[in-house]
């Protein structure tokens, strides 16, 4: 078990946006930032007017799903 540290000792920063405590070691990251490899596409969003057909469009087919009636009335009661 590690025993816990109060980080009474203070921070080093060896690095911008990493801080070190003096005493234990532990690191901490202030400025983060999303790492994407190199090569990968570019992420993209679909612009709002598309998004919002895109809803309409599933809400629809949702509200249009034939009904499952069968499963009422399969129990009976004792």
């Amino acid at each position: 078990m590690r025993p816990q540290c109060k980080h009474t000792a203070g921070w080093a920063h060896p690095a911008q946006g990493e801080s070190r405590c003096k005493a234990c070691g532990v690191v901490r990251f202030a400025d983060y930032g999303a790492l994407r490899p190199a090569g990968l596409p570019s992420a993209l969003t679909p612009k709002p007017r598309d998004a919002r057909r895109a809803d309409r469009a599933a809400a629809t087919r949702i509200a249009n799903l034939p009904r499952r009636t069968a499963w009422w009335g399969l129990t009976t009661a004792a």
